[in-house]
């Protein structure tokens, strides 16, 4: 009892003197600690998903064990779905999307358990074949390890903010060894507003994950590729393959939250899971490179080597290769939609890549076949994985950055930035969102780049209801009113029925005549004064809705009732606006 008391002051002491440094100064530090902590996770997750593939794969000796690739992911489904449903007993899907949540609707505060939970479920998901990525989970992970720092150091929210970035980012390095691409991907997905003075951080954290990944992970890069010299010539068709990759990212968007949506009907899990599972272990069947995360068939492409990849059902004709490659990128969005949905844990950031690297093998293979310019087929492989990216999550920077680096594809960059750009502007014709933000957008829950929008988001109408006004009841008499009048030193009187539901104002202004008349005192009743309220505004009503009632009435204040029309209070311009500089503030990280 002792020892754990001491190592609690011990723990305090060196707390307060953390924080009684400059602030900047604190900031550098903990970014270090969390660049560290996320880039350990990051090597401990790809080391607990090689440990159980080892286990379940290493022992195969005859062919008929290979159709245990067929069991395994459904296994891992459901041992994750155990795993979240009674040891976690949270949803923790989603991940990426679950960081913006915490950044616009929590103050940047994720729950503990995510520092670890994400690696658990997404490792035993990922090792047993399910077809998703472990790069979301990571990202939860590293931008929960951020976010717990900086609440126990009890930091201001924008201070707490850097360091979920910071976490996320060092995620990101961690794992690609990648550090230009983990702050690129804060920056682009999950920062809405950062400075320039604020990138230390980011950039100390990727670079210490990053050295963390190279200490454990070894030098090389993530995916070895044989690339040969960019020629000038090729730019017309890596701008068809931006264009390819654009509807494909559009295809892959909508499609998987359209399966999502389908499947999130089924109400019985367990059904869902032998639903998924065997759906999973078919289209496995099928196509072999749909196993696992599916990085083994893309380092294959990368190395001029697709047709190991294929399995036995197919024959190795030109034209077949090509249909089932194109069948494979069309069919990885459903894999991973089964994953997720039948209980497993993972993201589509690698299921991106993925399906990108097919996308760009599809397109240098079919113009090959057709004889109509030589194409180095492994160079567009590698493009058109920034390709998808670039497309998907609306990233093209991240996705420029983050593919050079992990596969040492420095001289492809023209053709890198051409793809993504094109990509990029095809899919933001149809669609304005990326698969990351799109349903959060729809709930107008979402942090943008646009200050303004981002503060409205981040305020809340309950932190600028005053309920200090004396209310009155609509029966009561003047004389009643003239009483509660006296008591209070506001000008506006709530009236409200004996539900104490709003039905009126009295305003100071317009009874101030009548109000010295006693002859009327009995005769003159409240709701005969009071006036109707051009709009009310609910109690959890966003604040963007509020802003657009209060330019269309022109009111300076409006009551504020809940779902059963029970007054609440008021609001007004005047604190909203006080709340949006002092939001203003928070955000702008100067």
């Amino acid at each position: 009892m002792m020892k754990q008391k001491n190592s609690e002051n011990i723990f305090s002491k060196a707390s307060n003197a953390f924080r009684s440094m400059p602030e900047r100064t604190l900031l550098l530090i903990l970014a270090v600690v969390v660049g560290l902590s996320s880039g350990l996770a990051a090597v401990l997750l790809k080391k607990f998903i090689e440990l159980i593939q080892f286990g379940l794969l290493s022992w195969f000796k005859t062919p008929a064990a290979g159709w245990l690739y067929l069991l395994y992911p459904g296994i891992g489904m459901i041992l994750s779905y155990l795993f979240v449903k009674y040891v976690v007993k949270d949803n923790i899907g989603h991940g990426v999307t679950k960081v913006l949540l915490a950044i616009s609707k929590n103050e940047s505060r994720i729950k503990r358990h995510n520092t670890w939970s994400s690696v658990v479920s997404s490792g035993i998901t990922i090792g047993f074949g399910g077809s998703v990525g472990a790069e979301a989970p990571i990202v939860y992970t590293g931008a929960a390890i951020g976010s717990d720092v900086g609440r126990r150091m009890k930091l201001p929210y924008k201070d707490i903010t850097i360091l979920l970035g910071c976490g996320a980012a060092g995620a990101v390095a961690g794992i690609f060894k990648a550090p230009m691409a983990g702050v690129l991907f804060t920056l682009e997905i999950l920062m809405f507003n950062i400075s320039m003075t604020s990138m230390l951080p980011l950039l100390l954290s990727t670079l210490t994950a990053t050295m963390v990944s190279y200490m454990f992970l070894g030098n090389a890069v993530t995916f070895e590729s044989t690339t040969e010299t960019f020629m000038l010539g090729n730019i017309p068709y890596y701008i068809i393959l931006g264009i390819v990759c654009g509807f494909v990212s559009l295809y892959f968007t909508r499609t998987t939250l359209r399966i999502e949506d389908k499947l999130r009907k089924f109400k019985n899990p367990y059904l869902k899971w032998g639903l998924c599972a065997s759906a999973l272990g078919l289209l496995i069947f099928i196509f072999p490179p749909l196993y696992g995360e599916g990085y083994d068939s893309l380092t294959l492409m990368l190395n001029n080597n697709p047709l190991e990849s294929m399995g036995q059902l197919f024959g190795h004709n030109d034209w077949v290769v090509l249909g089932f490659f194109v069948a494979i990128m069309f069919a990885k969005v459903y894999a991973t939609a089964f994953t997720n949905a039948g209980g497993g844990v993972g993201g589509t950031f690698g299921p991106t890549l993925f399906t990108g690297a097919i996308a760009g093998f599809v397109v240098a293979r079919f113009i090959n076949l057709t004889g109509l310019h030589p194409l180095p087929e492994a160079n567009f492989v590698l493009v058109g994985m920034a390709g998808l990216m670039a497309g998907v999550m609306q990233a093209p920077m991240t996705a420029i950055f983050l593919i050079a680096e992990m596969t040492g594809g420095y001289d492809l960059f023209i053709p890198l930035i051409t793809t993504a750009a094109v990509s990029f502007t095809t899919i933001r014709f149809f669609e304005q969102y990326s698969i990351y933000t799109k349903r959060i957008a729809q709930q107008g829950e979402l942090l943008t780049h646009d200050s303004d929008q981002a503060v409205l988001t981040l305020m809340r109408i309950d932190d600028v209801i005053e309920t200090d006004f004396l209310t009155i009841d609509v029966d009561n008499t003047l004389g009643d009113l003239v009483g509660v009048v006296a008591k209070s030193h506001r000008n506006i009187f709530p009236v409200v029925d004996s539900n104490y539901v709003f039905q009126g104002a009295v305003f100071l202004d317009d009874i101030r005549e009548c109000m010295f008349k006693r002859n009327m005192y009995d005769k003159v009743f409240v709701y005969n004064l009071m006036k109707p309220a051009p709009v009310t505004v609910r109690n959890d009503e966003r604040m963007d809705s509020v802003m657009r009632k209060f330019e269309m009435s022109q009111a300076w204040n409006l009551p504020v009732v809940d779902a059963d029309g029970v007054y609440v209070g008021f609001v007004s311009k005047s604190k909203i606006f006080s709340s949006y500089r002092e939001q203003l503030q928070q955000v702008s990280h100067d």
